[in-house]
């Protein structure tokens, strides 16, 4: 893992519109990137077509385009990436929604730990849905459910990108798992 200060001054640097300093901060941040990419597919249906490496590649592309984004530490960084990573699954579920053109959707398991269900198979389109309607509750439990379930962040570098205490982080994390169950299961 690379210095936290090696990836932040990149992307102060990038901010200040150093183009190169994008194209300098991928091999520092490519194996966390990964990782990244791994856990969110994790939680994606088996018979998933993207891998990690396309995850990562996709995102990174996603990130270098982020030219509003004023760029302050690693910790924003990999928050951001979390975020793309939940939009590049969800339109990739979405897309294969639509190919199939049925109206049962194939499920994607929304893990026991996530949300107190068991056996139950919910698809990344009804996640995001019912993201996008949390988003106008409390914006904050939406990002810590992007953060931990399509980032799969552990609670502490959760804490770390939000700026809060992991203390914290959890009731809010037990807040949005209990509404999403609710606003799923209707």
């Amino acid at each position: 893992m690379c210095p936290a200060s090696d990836i932040t001054q990149l992307l102060e640097r990038f901010s200040d519109g150093d183009e190169d300093a994008m194209n300098a901060l991928l091999p520092l941040v490519y194996g966390e990137l990964k990782a990244l990419a791994d856990r969110a597919l994790r939680n994606e249906h088996r018979r998933r077509c993207l891998d990690a490496t396309e995850l990562v590649h996709e995102a990174y592309l996603r990130l270098i385009d982020q030219h509003r984004v004023n760029w302050q530490h690693r910790a924003q960084f990999f928050g951001v990436a979390a975020q793309m990573m939940r939009r590049i699954l969800v339109d990739h579920a979405r897309r294969i929604n639509a190919a199939k053109r049925r109206g049962d959707r194939d499920g994607v398991p929304f893990e026991e730990h996530l949300l107190v269900v068991e056996d139950r198979n919910l698809d990344l389109a009804a996640i995001d849905d019912a993201l996008n309607k949390l988003a106008k509750i409390d914006e904050k439990q939406t990002r810590i459910v992007e953060l931990r379930f399509f980032g799969g962040l552990t609670i502490e570098e959760a804490a770390e990108v939000m700026g809060i205490s992991p203390a914290t982080l959890k009731r809010e994390w037990a807040m949005a798992k209990a509404w999403l169950f609710r606003e799923i299961s209707a």
